[in-house]
Formats: structure tokens, C-alpha cells, sequence
């Protein structure tokens, strides 16, 4: 199985606040891999770490064998990276079609806007009418989704997708991360909710303190029970 990204040793700094110690991960293409962890553990931070977005960072993050640790955020993009932050970011002025037709295009095979809305019947419904002010925040959440599909990434880095969504979109938003794996996309979930998360991912790594604690695959879930217990007290 190739191998999509690769971190080691990576620090990482918000000014003077030393975030990340010594992260190592690694996620190979097709996988949904998972980073655990109660708030505050570094999951956040290294995401923004993979797209250069922190005050400073050492260490080594290469993406399909090339080391970005130095690169600037738009040529790390442009390595097919799609990443979608907690706070979603779209366009509230904008409808939901004027923001699909933003995105630039940073590699093949972006979504068509047709294909964007066979994945998210919501949003097909609200093309026209909504501007990003007027969508529910599950909406909102599957526009900042559809927003980086149309752009041709195919390493996804979704931050905390299901942060205050009813059970419905939730549900919603599980199908459609199963579409995507079928359809080869590699995806990296930060995430709260253990019970979303845990029958997508194929590999869990769980971050305490700015390090990776511990990390196991999908089979040995059930034997880790009392052990995610301990760490996310769930």
C-alpha cells in the first residue's frame, strides 16, 4: 500500500507555546485514520502543521515521498491536499453554487458540480436559494466538504466535521465519508465523537499532551475499549 503521508518527529510552536513534542504518523492511500484525543491533546495542531498554517514547525512531513516541512501553505495545497477547519469557513454571502464555483483546481479529477450534489442531496436543494448566512450548520458543514472535493484533492483533512450536528447529519456525513473511501480519497479525521469515528477508521492514533500515546488498527478496537476510556473518558 503506497504511502500518502509520513510524519516524524514533528514539533510544532504557537509563538512561544511549544504545541506538538515529537509526533510520528503515518496514513497510507485509501485509509481513514483518526486522531483521538480530548481538546487540547495537538490534534488540531497537526493538521495545521501538514499545511504549514502554525507559527513554526521542525521535524519532517512528506507527502507522496517529498519533504513540505519548509514549503509555504499554498504549494503544500497544490500537492492535492483539501484541508476543512473546524470553523468551516465558507462564503456566507455567496449561495451554495456560487461557492462550488470558487475552489480552484490544485490537481485531477476534482468533483463536477453534479457529482458534488449526487453526494449531498442537501445541498442540491438549497443551490439556488441559500446563502451560506441561511444554511443549517450541517449544511454549512457539507458545503465546506463539497467546497474541496471540487478542487481535485485527494488527501483530506477534515477537522471536528460533526462538532454540534444533529444525529441525522451525522449520519449523513458518515455515508458519505464511506463514498469517498470507495472512491480512493485518503482521509484524516480529527475527532470528538468516538462513535463516528470508529467504524470508519481503519487505523486510530490517540494524542495526549502533543504526543501520539497510543495507535492501534480497527481490529484490535474492541480489545482498547477500557484504554479509550481512560484517555477521551468515553
Amino acid at each position: 500500500m503506497a504511502e500518502v503521508l509520513r510524519i516524524e518527529h514533528l514539533n510544532a510552536w504557537y509563538g512561544e507555546s511549544h504545541i506538538l513534542h515529537g509526533v510520528d504518523l503515518t496514513v497510507n492511500q485509501g485509509e481513514v485514520v483518526t486522531l483521538l484525543g480530548r481538546n487540547g491533546s495537538g490534534r488540531t495542531t497537526t493538521l495545521k502543521s501538514i499545511m504549514g498554517l502554525v507559527g513554526r514547525r521542525a521535524g519532517s512531513i512528506r507527502v507522496n515521498g517529498q519533504e513540505t516541512i519548509s514549503w509555504p501553505t499554498h504549494k503544500v495545497a497544490h500537492l492535492g491536499i483539501g484541508y476543512c477547519p473546524e470553523e468551516r469557513a465558507i462564503f456566507s454571502s455567496l449561495s451554495v453554487e456560487e461557492n462550488l464555483m470558487l475552489p480552484p483546481q490544485i490537481g485531477e479529477g476534482g468533483m463536477s458540480v453534479d457529482e458534488i450534489y449526487d453526494m449531498f442531496p442537501n445541498l442540491r436543494e438549497r443551490r439556488k436559494t441559500a446563502q451560506g448566512t441561511k444554511l443549517s450548520g450541517g449544511e454549512q458543514q457539507m458545503l465546506a466538504m463539497a467546497r474541496i472535493l471540487r478542487t481535485g484533492a485527494h488527501l483530506l483533512l477534515l477537522d471536528e466535521i460533526t462538532e454540534g450536528l444533529a444525529p441525522v447529519i451525522v449520519q449523513a456525513l458518515g455515508r458519505i465519508i464511506v463514498k469517498l473511501k470507495e472512491r480512493g480519497f485518503t482521509i484524516v479525521l480529527v475527532e470528538q465523537n468516538f462513535r463516528f469515528a470508529a467504524p470508519l477508521a481503519d487505523r486510530f492514533y490517540v494524542m495526549e499532551h502533543g504526543k501520539i500515546a497510543e495507535t492501534f488498527s480497527a481490529p484490535e478496537l474492541e480489545s482498547k475499549t477500557q484504554l479509550l476510556h481512560e484517555y477521551l473518558g468515553v
